[in-house]
């Protein structure tokens, strides 16, 4: 198994305690919550990048995981790593029927964790993610690895992510605050719904707080059926609708 050098930017405080919180409360999904994916309403909420600090600290508390890129029409998550990957080969070459499992599974620099990568766009991957090899591949890296963590495309973008939910444990919606409509964001926990995923919890991004904005992830909580956001938050804002959520 070849192996990637990843490269992570430093964390400010806040927004890595929300990061700390985000991993305890994965932790403790059940043992049977093993295939878990991170999508969004709406592109740039910020929900790659959670995927990737989150698979990063559960690897580093001791739970092998694996990252599994699939936003292949439009990934960004090799480069916010600072890894060129255009001369490996990923999950494209995987669903494509160009690599096998043992080609495009690597390590990392980080202890427990390893990444299938996304190395290629594709325009039109759904029929490749409709294929048994898609299932076949989140289904082994579930018995080899404790977490199995799936970036996706947005749900309001294009059909991939509610095909990917239908073949996962569990779902955390990344939601970035002031920004997505909430007929889009109940349109997107349907599509959760609809595809008999579980709703693990949303993740509200760029939260206000005192001193201004918390990086990107100020806010993490169960969302009900429909209802309110949960009850972890950080500022002002966060606070205000905690207490919105109560009434």
């Amino acid at each position: 198994m070849d192996e990637l050098k990843l490269v992570f930017p430093d964390l400010p405080y806040a927004v890595e305690e929300a990061m700390n919180r985000l991993r305890i409360n994965v932790k403790f999904c059940g043992k049977n919550t093993k295939k878990i994916m991170l999508t969004s309403c709406l592109p740039n909420e910020g929900k790659s990048t959670v995927a990737v600090y989150l698979w990063k600290m559960l690897a580093e508390a001791g739970f092998p995981s694996v990252l599994v890129d699939v936003d292949l029409r439009n990934s960004v998550l090799m480069k916010s790593v600072q890894v060129d990957v255009s001369d490996k080969k990923g999950l494209n070459h995987y669903l494509s029927g160009l690599a096998e499992y043992d080609e495009v599974v690597y390590k990392t620099n980080i202890e427990n964790a390893s990444i299938v990568p996304c190395t290629q766009l594709l325009e039109n991957p759904s029929p490749l993610l409709e294929d048994i090899r898609f299932r076949e591949l989140l289904n082994k890296l579930a018995t080899e690895y404790r977490f199995v963590i799936i970036d996706t495309p947005p749900l309001g973008s294009v059909s991939d992510g509610a095909l990917i939910a239908s073949m996962c444990d569990g779902a955390l919606l990344v939601i970035r605050a002031g920004s997505v409509p909430k007929t889009i964001i109940r349109q997107s926990l349907h599509e959760i719904d609809q595809a008999g995923c579980k709703l693990l919890g949303t993740v509200l991004n760029c939260v206000e707080g005192a001193g201004g904005r918390y990086g990107k992830y100020g806010h993490y909580g169960k969302y009900g059926k429909y209802g309110h956001y949960g009850q972890y938050g950080y500022g002002p804002q966060a606070e205000e609708e905690n207490k919105k959520s109560k009434k």
